[in-house]
């Protein structure tokens, strides 16, 4: 539809669902359905559970690590739903829980919306060769979003190998030893207006570190005391709330990022974990962290979230707070600008803005970087990841939204000393759909979550259509040499 000036290599590589991807979730119903299947299970004699379990086991346990311990887990779900309290024998709880328990397609339906960076380990590669880490939103039954990992290598000459898939998959299960910091999450509390008073007598209960299960016993107890306090009930639902969407995840030990699926874990991402747009983070000091914006949806709003990890082992899930931080596409450049954090994001749907705050997890103010000003961009504009900085200025690569809601990849340049001053646009989309890139889920959409430089090229993993996901290259000379 537009014309395309900047000479852009699409690379013969597909990402596509597979829906021989499955992982184990909760099959919990009412607690009526529960009690009622408990009660049926308890008519069946010892010998037919044994052999009804060993049948499923045996149909099953080729597809799924930890098939039996998710039995368990499920059925301990089970049981506390239904206040089931029976001396079960140990198989008779795992089928209790097995009938608790489906599959669930990860990426039956899209793989799509990638981000990639340079992968944390790059050890024994040949000279010119970088490992990859890239994400992707994956879509299965129900349009339920989780976020996938591929690796892979690219070459000095632009050789681009993928690693096998794993034949099992992990999904993410919260770390029961995760520890909260006081400070930060007194400071969360407030932003979201809980009295203060049911605050600290929460904090008087906890130390400086401490676990949900401490969170959860301090809660109760000052439950107890304020139990006919005017909106003490509600506040201490807050507290609660908040520590549950804020989590962390360990990756099972032995297992590779690959077999990792991050699938919602709270209510606030019960509907979907959508977009990830990861950024490996240089700080003033040189350490190094990852992190990911992401955006969490429970069926009726959405939520900007942080993802922060060091080694892709362990995952601190953040909710972000402030004025600045709502809508979709918040992504964080890859270093402080004079001593601060700095956020390119789309909080009014419509237009680009910059924040600047000193917490990474608190955003309160921010100004409007630029408007839909191109004709392929006229309905609105947003962020496609990170920024990538360059000696020329911060490459931002944007998506426009134009006629026949058709998504575009453009590209614009940012001064690095002051990235709300916009250096130049590209006149016309870097990727615009082509082909049967046009049809899928959401007919007409390329989109990318950020893309990587290695050496003098861009290389831009992009969905197509919300269906599958491609990689394309462009020379950055060339792309800078076409903007103005």
């Amino acid at each position: 539809m537009f014309a395309h000036e900047t000479p852009v290599r699409r690379l013969p590589i597909r990402f596509e669902g597979d829906d021989q991807r499955v992982i184990l979730r909760p099959f919990v119903m009412s607690h009526g359905r529960v009690l009622t299947l408990f009660e049926r299970l308890s008519l069946l004699t010892e010998h037919a559970v044994h052999d009804l379990l060993a049948e499923v086991i045996a149909g099953f346990e080729h597809r799924h690590d930890r098939l039996v311990r998710t039995f368990e887990e499920h059925y301990r779900m089970g049981a506390g739903l239904a206040e089931w309290n029976s001396h079960w024998s140990k198989s008779r709880r795992h089928l209790a829980g097995a009938y608790l328990t489906m599959e669930y397609a990860i990426d039956s339906a899209a793989l799509f919306n990638p981000s990639i960076i340079i992968h944390p380990d790059q050890t024994g590669l040949p000279e010119g060769t970088v490992r990859f880490l890239m994400s992707l939103r994956a879509t299965g039954e129900g349009h339920v979003s989780s976020i996938v990992f591929r690796t892979g290598t690219v070459s000095a000459d632009l050789h681009i190998t993928t690693d096998p898939l794993p034949h099992k998959l992990s999904r993410s299960r919260v770390s029961p030893d995760a520890t909260y910091d006081l400070p930060l999450f007194i400071r969360k509390l407030i932003e979201l207006s809980v009295d203060r008073s049911i605050i600290s007598a929460v904090a008087a209960l906890v130390s400086d570190h401490f676990t949900l299960r401490q969170l959860y016993t301090a809660v109760e107890s000052v439950r107890l005391v304020q139990r006919d306090a005017t909106g003490a009930a509600e506040a201490l639902n807050t507290i609660i709330f908040l520590a549950q969407s804020n989590y962390q995840i360990d990756l099972e030990p032995g297992a590779s990022i690959s077999e990792l699926v991050i699938f919602p874990m709270s209510a606030d991402e019960s509907r979907g974990i959508e977009d990830l747009r990861m950024v490996r983070f240089v700080d003033d000091d040189g350490s190094v962290h990852h992190y990911g914006t992401y955006t969490a949806y429970n069926g009726f709003r959405t939520l900007p979230m942080m993802m922060c990890c060091h080694d892709f082992r362990r995952f601190e899930i953040h909710t972000l707070n402030g004025a600045a931080s709502r809508d979709k596409g918040m992504a964080l450049f890859p270093r402080r600008v004079h001593g601060k954090y700095v956020m390119c994001s789309r909080i009014d749907g419509e237009n680009l803005f910059i924040s600047t705050s000193d917490s990474i997890y608190f955003w309160e103010r921010a100004e409007r970087l630029t408007a839909p000003r191109l004709p392929w961009e006229l309905m609105q504009i947003g962020n496609c990841g990170s920024p990538i900085e360059t000696p020329d200025g911060w490459l931002l690569l944007t998506h426009g939204v134009g006629p026949m809601r058709t998504y575009a990849i453009g590209a614009m340049l940012l001064d690095l000393d002051n990235p709300l001053k916009v250096i130049a646009h590209l006149p016309t989309p870097l990727l615009a759909p082509v082909g049967d890139e046009r049809n899928g889920y959401v007919p007409n959409v390329v989109y990318t979550c950020g893309a990587m430089l290695h050496g003098q090229n861009l290389l831009i993993p992009y969905a197509q259509a919300d269906k599958s996901s491609g990689l394309a290259v462009v020379d950055l000379a060339s792309l800078m040499s076409r903007m103005s």
